[in-house]
């Protein structure tokens, strides 16, 4: 009888040991497992959808991202509705913005990604996992889950669930969501490949625009003028897209550099080239007009807008406006030889949002900070802290927009522009 429970006992311990040798892993070994890879990680390449839930409806794109160790990336976003695609790249020549219908490219001075994350990188998911000690973690079938704090520049995210194949740690989704619980992004991957071997073409930026060989758009670095004012600056950033670099743009196209836009701004009626520097000015002017009230706002970008008289413009207007604030008045406008439009806001916040479509893509210059919206990447200047305005600027689906004011917050500002995407026209 004794040698029987001893088997049993025996047999017992050894199914305990099989189990638990094949069994699922608990949150520390996978935290363990997940700095490894990262550690070793050498190339992905992955594709998925992403999800916006930002405004009143939600907005649908398709993402495409690879990486080549040390330092290579490509981002693609493509709104399939729109037919308009967005690629970030980083190469051994810095980083670029590009929009290759529209035939436009930015490059960034910058060591993005390592200062700002992106829900659809890799290495932003797995640090966000290593880093917060306080991680929640769970078993959904095939998948292990985390749930952790987010970290990203839009500070109404708060939370994010990670599910990771047990397989190979690949991401399979990603939800993001806000302090109510509210899932603000979602995004799925239809799949994820470790190991991927991809060409030098992948992170080519000719490659990437499908400019023949001899024609790759000419590159301007910023000069010290375009440096010397944040302010200025920021309203000739608008053109950039898809995900988030940081700092230091200058636009490329086939339009031939005009490094003296800003002291030729008079002669942007006549000169395509000037048109971005007519384009800054008027920016000037709405600046300026935060700082007292956003009626003096079209007094003073009268000397640099005109009345939109015969031409057209089919604007956008913000789903969302802060609590207290309301919209006062907007006219249509010619701005910088384009048709155009100036919407302003009073209430607790005082502020004016500048919607063109320009026709010419002249080579700007600018800096500031790039913030990423989620469906494009928009560049924030001048600090409310310092006592200056603040303009964010951005562009989408040929649009620039130019939102700027004196007192309100970066993260109302960030709501402002994301709920512009996808709603009804005025």
């Amino acid at each position: 009888m004794r040698r029987r429970i001893s088997f049993l006992a025996v047999i017992m311990l050894c199914l305990t040991a099989v189990l638990a040798g094949c069994g699922t892993k608990d949150a520390e070994s996978v935290v363990k497992d997940l700095d490894k890879t990262l550690n070793g990680l050498g190339s992905y390449h992955g594709k998925g959808t992403m999800i916006l839930h930002t405004g009143q409806q939600p907005l649908e794109y398709q993402v495409d991202v690879s990486y080549q160790k040390p330092q290579y990336y490509r981002i693609a976003l493509t709104n399939a509705k729109k037919d308009i695609t967005q690629i970030v790249l980083r190469n051994d020549e810095g980083v670029f913005v590009l929009t290759p219908r529209l035939n436009k490219v930015f490059r960034f001075q910058s060591d993005w990604p390592a200062n700002q994350g992106q829900v659809y990188l890799y290495q932003t998911l797995v640090q966000s996992i290593l880093l917060d000690n306080s991680r929640t973690f769970a078993v959904d079938k095939d998948a292990y889950v985390f749930d952790v704090m987010a970290n990203y520049q839009n500070g109404s995210l708060a939370r994010q669930k990670i599910w990771l194949n047990k397989s190979d740690y690949a991401p399979s989704k990603v939800e993001v969501s806000d302090a109510n619980a509210a899932v603000m992004v979602e995004v799925k991957f239809d799949s994820f490949e470790f190991g991927s071997k991809l060409e030098k073409s992948v992170f080519d930026t000719q490659s990437n625009m499908g400019t023949p060989a001899g024609d790759k758009p000419t590159t301007a670095l910023p000069s010290d003028d375009s440096n010397s004012n944040s302010n200025n600056a920021s309203s000739d950033n608008s053109d950039q897209a898809a995900t988030s670099p940081d700092n230091n743009a200058s636009q490329s196209n086939d339009t031939q550099t005009n490094s003296n836009a800003d002291t030729n701004s008079n002669a942007s009626g006549n000169n395509p080239d000037n048109s971005t520097s007519s384009s800054t000015n008027a920016d000037d002017s709405s600046n300026n007009s935060s700082d007292n009230s956003s009626g003096n706002a079209s007094e003073d970008a009268e000397d640099t807008m005109a009345p939109a008289g015969s031409q057209s413009f089919l604007a956008l207007e913000p789903s969302y406006l802060p609590d207290g604030v309301s919209e006062k008045d907007q006219q249509d406008i010619v701005f910088g030889g384009n048709a155009g439009i100036i919407i302003r806001y009073a209430g607790d916040y005082e502020y004016t949002l500048i919607e063109t479509q320009p026709k010419d893509l002249a080579v700007s210059q600018t800096k500031g900070e790039l913030k990423d919206l989620g469906f494009t990447v928009g560049s924030l200047s001048g600090s409310l802290l310092d006592g200056e305005q603040q303009t964010l600027t951005w562009t989408y689906n040929g649009t620039e927009f130019r939102l700027t004011s004196g007192d309100l917050p970066e993260n109302e500002m960030m709501k402002i522009a994301q709920s512009v995407q996808g709603e009804m026209t005025k």
